[in-house]
């Protein structure tokens, strides 16, 4: 495996890839994606450019929500593989020179977990590994707490004895009780069970919500789930200080490992400041910027922040992470594609096929998103599938929805299966376009009609494609010494519709969110463009890399 050539960390400028498993590539026929599916597809994700994969939860599980229910941490999903093909995995990954980084949910495990089960049969200490409380009205007959879940309904479940568990997720979900040093010795013992096998790195699971308020307070508002009306630190189970110490346990043992093994939060933050203090010096590496993702297409909203989440990060010494979609939220060709754009904390979910997404407009914008992203300081995220140009599946039928939030909402929200359709690779290969060999079983989540368009096949060597963009600004990007980590300075004023940065040595991003085509400043050399220029000129919703002097 080649490290980064230069003093900086890899993780501070790295390209990461996000491999959804189940939807990546289906090796044995089964309709799932597996580990041999990825291992098949490594010559594909080293050419693409990029320098590492994470991979959702591999571990057993009986998939209440899609492997975020982990029964074993030291056990591979047999649907998937084994221990042994993830160390496989592992060994040619490094061959093809990327790092593989998998999920680590530390939030909650499955309540198939042994641990579980224990708390059930009520076994003694078992219990308070787990949050288990009395319920409150006549006979503990009513929730402890007004808590809601993230999936829809009370975040309490009644067990036969009468008293409730706590599950901020599914019921299949039951949260973990941080407070208790079982819990954290555990998970630091299985951070090293996989950094043993050379594992680069993690993800960081719902890391602003391990810890929560040993009183257990009603909310104020039951709707708040992400901290905003309440002072910094103050609610009962969002971005409270506790987390912070577990980290620093946590990068204590990423620095017993070589190799620069690293940590990257998935931390819902009520302000950038709180985001900041995860990456301090002596906790975790990075952590991803969600207030870019949700940040609609419109030019202040994206200067203001870029410079917030770059300045925040620059007092602490951390590296920013540009993501622009995952598997949690619409796909950015879609939201981009929206003429109006409702407010949203989370843009999960849609209750019904959005008919005003322009599919046009959308991908127009989210190849200059691309460029813009690219070229800001720091490291960067690709959802798979979004370097072919997919956009949310927003008609998949009811009766193939899968995500837990779409029962949960007594079937009103259709949840997060739209951004997790199994991937095209072969327009021509298969009913299944390639996801799975021929013959193989109807891949578990229905793909649309017209998913062969996407195909890789089909774009592959096509200088118009979105893949091809792709991989020009995978390796533009490495090799241009002003990308990655450092610093970017605004030629554009705050308030123009055009963003114009730099960044040095000699090079130029322009982006024009406005209506109407603009000239280009003074330059050296066109780059690239996220599409062609007009009459000389960069059009509407277009993107440009310059080199200037």
């Amino acid at each position: 495996m080649t490290d980064t050539p230069s003093d900086t960390p890899w993780w501070r400028e790295a390209v990461i890839y996000q491999v959804y498993i189940r939807s990546f590539a289906d090796a044995d026929g089964d309709g799932i994606g597996d580990i041999a599916g990825i291992r098949e597809k490594l010559p594909y994700l080293a050419e693409l450019g990029v320098d590492a994969l994470w991979i959702n939860p591999w571990y057993a599980s009986p998939q209440a929500d899609a492997g975020y229910d982990v029964a074993d941490y030291r056990a591979i999903e047999p649907a998937y593989g084994t221990v042994s093909d993830a160390e496989k995995l592992i060994v040619d990954a490094h061959e093809h020179g990327l790092r593989l980084i998998p999920d680590i949910v530390p939030n909650h495990t499955s309540d198939q977990h042994v641990w579980f089960r224990a708390a059930l049969a009520d076994e003694p200490g078992a219990r308070d590994r787990y949050v288990f409380r009395p319920g409150r009205g006549p006979d503990g007959a009513e929730p402890p707490t007004n808590w809601r879940s993230h999936f829809g309904g009370p975040a309490w479940t009644r067990v036969e004895d009468g008293s409730w568990y706590l599950h901020l997720f599914d019921p299949g979900q039951p949260d973990l009780n941080w407070a208790n040093p079982e819990v954290a010795a555990e998970f630091e013992a299985v951070l090293r069970f996989w950094f043993d096998r050379g594992v680069d790195g993690f993800r960081i699971d719902v890391a602003h919500g391990l810890v929560k308020d040993p009183d257990l307070p009603d909310l104020t508002d039951a709707a708040d789930q992400l901290g905003r009306s309440y002072p910094p630190g103050g609610h009962p189970y969002v971005d409270r200080d506790g987390v912070l110490e577990i980290y620093e346990a946590w990068r204590r043992v990423a620095d017993e490992y070589p190799g620069d093994r690293m940590f990257v939060a998935e931390a819902w933050t009520p302000a950038p400041d709180r985001l900041a203090r995860y990456v301090a010096p002596g906790r975790l590496h990075t952590a991803f910027n969600f207030d870019y993702l949700v940040a609609p297409w419109d030019p202040a909203a994206l200067r203001e922040t870029i410079d917030t989440t770059t300045g925040r990060l620059r007092e602490v010494g951390a590296s920013a992470t540009w993501v622009l979609s995952n598997h949690d939220v619409v796909r950015h060709p879609s939201r981009y594609g929206r003429p109006t754009r409702e407010v949203e904390e989370v843009p999960t979910s849609t209750v019904a096929r959005d008919d005003r997404t322009d599919v046009a407009l959308g991908a127009r914008r989210a190849r200059a998103a691309l460029l813009l992203e690219a070229a800001l300081p720091g490291g960067m995220y690709v959802y798979q599938g979004e370097e072919l140009g997919l956009p949310e599946v927003e008609d998949i039928p009811s009766d193939a929805l899968q995500d837990p939030t779409w029962r949960r909402s007594d079937y009103t929200v259709r949840g997060r299966d739209g951004c997790r359709v199994p991937l095209p690779w072969s327009a021509t290969d298969g009913a299944s376009t390639g996801f799975s060999p021929e013959g193989a079983d109807a891949p578990w989540l229905p793909q649309p009609a017209g998913w062969d368009a996407y195909a890789a096949d089909r774009q592959q060597g096509d200088p118009d494609s979105v893949l091809e963009l792709y991989r020009t600004v995978l390796r533009l990007r490495r090799a241009d010494p002003a990308l990655g980590d450092g610093e970017l300075a605004w030629v554009s004023a705050p308030g123009d519709a055009v963003l114009h940065l730099r960044r040095e040595p000699g090079f130029a991003c322009v982006v024009n969110l406005g209506a109407e085509p603009v000239d280009l400043p003074a330059h050296d050399e066109v780059l690239l463009t996220s599409v062609p220029l007009e009459d000389g000129r960069l059009g509407a919703d277009a993107a440009v890399w310059l080199r200037v002097s």
